[in-house]
């Protein structure tokens, strides 16, 4: 092909004007100049989890295999070095794994120092994981992330500076279910729980997630697993459910051996949510919008299975510090965590609308999927609830609510 040489001249000026402005415009001139520095992410786990040992029925079926998440994480680290090599920062990430959960706090304080860790993704058990959150609260030289716990004392009672939550709270997610059931006009609403303290928390959660959005409470119920004829008010699905006038069940039953038996089961023809049924979750393997497939896919190669919530959550983690590095052009964590909650941030979460931290208690903004084991049917907030701020504050213990007031404590 032949190009006209006065054409030549006249688009040389363009185009040298376009390079400059995208040096210009690119916010980590300092970071890139010079030798790369290195940025470890340290991810800690402990020796036999309880928290990833099969769940099994009594029949020798399994019914929870969940996996450590690290797999999240190291796709994560994978897919952010040509950002790295942009902003000169080479990001690595190790795993360290504790023998037990004794003394956490201090052996990861050594770790830490060891290391030169500037970011940590907790995978740990509850009371390690307070205990690391309670030594570290106000750290200014180490951000942690928790990809684990739901639990919404921790984003409230508990919250701290030096922690960010990756994954929704409990709270958000019954919201999500909440506005997804006023939606479809199933308004009365039978809770079933099982008599375990995390199920209990779960329907309380759900409970207030009905008040906020104008759903009534039929009844509360507890359930048992047995087949003891005298509690068969309390373990027989057909006599458990029955006397009450409702639209759907709300189930919470974390270990999921009594609950999958109760779709299909309940006295009335009724929808079934919450742990079973239509489940809301951060990430689901069949979300197929804003680039998911591909996320799913690059993650399927390089751990053989199927990307979990908790997986999702690791990748986020990393890819947020990742983003707060450019965007501050600095790797110093007072920098990262203003950065990390500053009201321009924005990370690509595959959700259609890109995630941020709230600056009150640290809780990453996001999408909710609602799915049955094979399909996702829709993404909260749902379309009409709105909010004044921020739609994605829909979702969870809002500002005016929250206990918890870190942007108030920050410097």
């Amino acid at each position: 092909m032949i190009i006209d040489g006065a054409l030549l001249r006249r688009l040389l000026p363009i185009g040298l004007a376009i390079l400059l402005f995208a040096v210009l415009a690119w916010p980590d001139r300092s970071l890139a100049a010079g030798e790369a520095k290195t940025f470890t992410f340290l991810y800690v786990s402990v020796a036999d989890d309880a928290h990833y040992a099969q769940t099994k029925s009594y029949t020798g079926l399994v019914l929870r295999d969940r996996k450590p998440p690290i797999d999240g994480a190291q796709a994560a680290i994978r897919e952010s070095r040509i950002i790295g090599r942009s902003v000169g920062v080479k990001f690595s990430l190790e795993h360290v794994e504790l023998e037990s959960a004794e003394n956490a706090a201090d052996r990861l304080a050594g770790l830490i120092a060891k290391t030169a860790a500037k970011a940590v993704l907790l995978d740990l058990p509850p009371a390690p994981f307070r205990a690391v959150v309670g030594r570290f609260s106000d750290d200014d030289d180490v951000v942690f992330f928790n990809i684990r716990h739901r639990d919404d004392t921790l984003r409230q009672s508990t919250c701290a500076q030096s922690l960010f939550h990756a994954l929704p709270s409990n709270r958000m997610l019954t919201d999500a279910l909440a506005q997804y059931l006023k939606s479809r006009g199933w308004t009365r609403i039978l809770v079933l729980a099982r008599e375990a303290q995390e199920d209990r928390n779960l329907a309380d959660r759900f409970v207030a997630s009905a008040k906020k959005f104008g759903l009534t409470i039929a009844d509360r119920r507890a359930f048992v697993l047995g087949n003891d004829p005298r509690e068969r008010d309390k373990n027989n699905i057909a006599l458990l459910t029955g006397g009450a006038r409702y639209d759907a069940v709300f189930l919470a039953d974390g270990e999921g051996e009594f609950g999958r038996y109760v779709p299909y089961a309940t006295f009335r023809p009724r929808p079934v949510v919450g742990t079973d049924g239509l489940v809301a979750s951060a990430w689901h393997w069949t979300w197929e919008r804003y680039g998911a497939p591909q996320l799913n896919q690059r993650f399927d190669r390089r751990a053989s299975r199927r990307m979990a919530e908790e997986d999702w959550a690791a990748w986020v983690a990393v890819r947020s510090v990742v983003e707060a590095v450019a965007r501050s052009a600095s790797t110093d964590i007072a920098a990262i965590k203003q950065t990390l909650t500053a009201d321009d941030f924005a990370v690509d979460l595959y959700k259609g609308v890109p995630g941020s931290f709230r600056p009150w208690d640290h809780q990453l903004r996001q999408p909710v999927l609602l799915h049955t084991y094979n399909a996702v049917i829709a993404r909260a907030p749902i379309e009409g609830f709105l909010h004044k701020d921020n739609i994605l504050d829909s979702l969870g213990i809002d500002q005016g609510e929250s206990t918890c007031r870190l942007d108030e404590q920050a410097p």
